[in-house]
């Protein structure tokens, strides 16, 4: 059996970079397009600042299909775990909604978690899930207690 050292706080917590102001006023320029503008204004955000992992999320939710909403969500996810891992996490500890920062890594794999279950994906759907209790415990209570994980501004 493997002992895990745990200090009287408890699990660490990762608090991702906050976006740039300019990054910031660029994606809130895209989400104010016309609706049947806003995916390629989204698109043209991500173009200039692919790391930035709230218009992924963006992306997926206004995607033109389940498989494009799966592409968007696995590439933000894949990038926040890059910068979650630049940001000192080692693969455990939380990184929680409460924090704005964090969120759309949250975003990013909460839509890759319904992605997967709508394409037929339910194994990949259960590790997403699993995955965002691990990371928010209070996850599973916001998204499922009538709150909207994506806007909830509740900072607990």
């Amino acid at each position: 059996m493997t002992s895990v050292p745990l200090s009287p706080s408890g699990p660490p917590e990762t608090v991702l970079p906050a976006l740039a102001p300019e990054v910031r006023d660029a994606r809130a320029g895209a989400l104010a397009a016309a609706p049947d503008e806003r995916r390629a204004a989204l698109a043209a955000v991500a173009a200039r600042v692919p790391r930035c992992l709230d218009v992924w999320a963006d992306l997926a939710e206004h995607a033109r299909d389940r498989i494009e909403s799966y592409a968007y969500a696995r590439t933000g996810y894949h990038r926040g775990l890059d910068q979650l891992r630049q940001s000192g996490w080692r693969g455990n500890g939380y990184v929680r909604w409460r924090h704005t920062e964090n969120r759309g890594f949250l975003r990013a794999l909460d839509a890759l978690r319904a992605a997967a279950e709508a394409i037929g994906e339910a194994d990949e759907a259960s590790r997403c899930a699993e995955f965002l209790h691990q990371l928010d415990p209070d996850w599973a209570r916001r998204a499922g207690g009538g709150a909207d994980p994506t806007t909830t501004e509740d900072a607990r």
